[in-house]
């Protein structure tokens, strides 16, 4: 399987300069607005980093991009939704991992497949999840929490968004590399974890940075590292799973963006290329680490290697720990 930081420098250099095909087709679109779906709600990390590139997208294509929030079933419906969009390069869909690679795998009954009924154009921005603790068990490292896991086994609790989700595979990825035992509570939000956790309910969770930094900050979580394989640039002072001990340990959410199956391809490379050059400009750049994301920016044969390794690590992470759809 290859790395993510191989693909991604193999992206760099597809990526660099896209050949359009069919010009007479790319220069007759886009005739009128273009609909970007994002199958999660406002104010979601997916719906932010969305209107980050909305903006200069449209100046660089020369009509507005409209972001489109249709959430629900955890990103599945809007994820389908475009999946059965008419291909004319007026929808796309900015999303993250889940309704792409653990959806089809937890669900064979899915209504679309990812695979077939959808065309990447690139992947966007990459972020690490954040191993966070109640400060009360007394943890200042990763070793100390394994060696309290470990004494204390099968008495401590870990949250996450759900079975399935990025925090819960994480954590059962994590549990099979340690040799310990925690008791999974799946919660409807990230919110409701944090907050679980701050009342003892729950003692650790994998957590966007988003949301866990302002409790590490205040002093009311614990931030015991992060899970990229080397240090991240939104957080470059938190020390990697690798660092300490854990070689090739990785589990990093990204967003991406797609488009219907059987969109023109001159379509899909310009945006492609739009997308690389705007991710990687000084100050979306900038915008999107202030989220903690990396920009990243590929072409979308990169996208496509990258879907294709994620689904066999989560699928074999599902199959090893017995996951279950909810």
């Amino acid at each position: 399987m290859m790395k993510r930081r191989e693909i991604l420098k193999g992206a760099a250099a597809v990526g660099a300069g896209l050949p359009l095909c069919g010009p007479a087709a790319a220069q007759a679109w886009p005739a009128r607005p273009i609909k970007l779906v994002v199958p999660f709600p406002p104010g979601s990390s997916p719906d932010l980093i969305a209107r980050l590139i909305a903006e200069p997208l449209a100046a660089a294509l020369g009509q507005p991009v409209l972001v489109d929030n249709r959430a629900g079933a955890g990103g599945n419906l809007g994820t389908g939704a475009v999946a059965r969009a008419t291909p004319d390069g007026y929808t796309l869909l900015f999303t993250i991992q889940g309704p792409l690679v653990t959806a089809p795998l937890l669900n064979p009954r899915l209504p679309y497949d990812p695979y077939t009924q959808l065309a990447p154009v690139s992947l966007v921005a990459t972020s690490p999840n954040v191993l966070v603790v109640t400060p009360e068990l007394g943890s200042a490292t990763l070793a100390d929490f394994v060696r309290l896991a470990k004494e204390r086994r099968g008495a401590l609790n870990y949250g996450s968004v759900g079975n399935g989700s990025a925090s819960h595979l994480a954590m059962e990825s994590f549990k099979a590399r340690a040799g310990i035992d925690l008791r999974h509570v799946p919660f409807q939000g990230f919110p409701q974890i944090v907050n679980a956790m701050l009342s003892g309910e729950v003692q650790a969770a994998f957590m966007v940075p988003g949301i866990a930094m302002g409790q590490v900050r205040a002093g009311k979580l614990k931030a015991l590292g992060v899970t990229t394989l080397g240090r991240s640039s939104a957080l470059p002072e938190m020390p990697t799973f690798v660092e300490q001990g854990y070689a090739g340990f990785e589990a990093v959410s990204w967003q991406a963006v797609l488009a219907p199956a059987g969109t023109p391809p001159a379509i899909l490379q310009r945006v492609s290329a739009e997308l690389v050059r705007i991710v990687k400009s000084n100050e979306v750049r900038s915008k999107i680490l202030g989220h903690y994301f990396s920009a990243v920016g590929t072409a979308p044969e990169a996208l496509v290697t990258l879907m294709k390794a994620e689904r066999d690590r989560w699928g074999k992470v599902i199959k090893a720990a017995g996951v279950q759809p909810e």
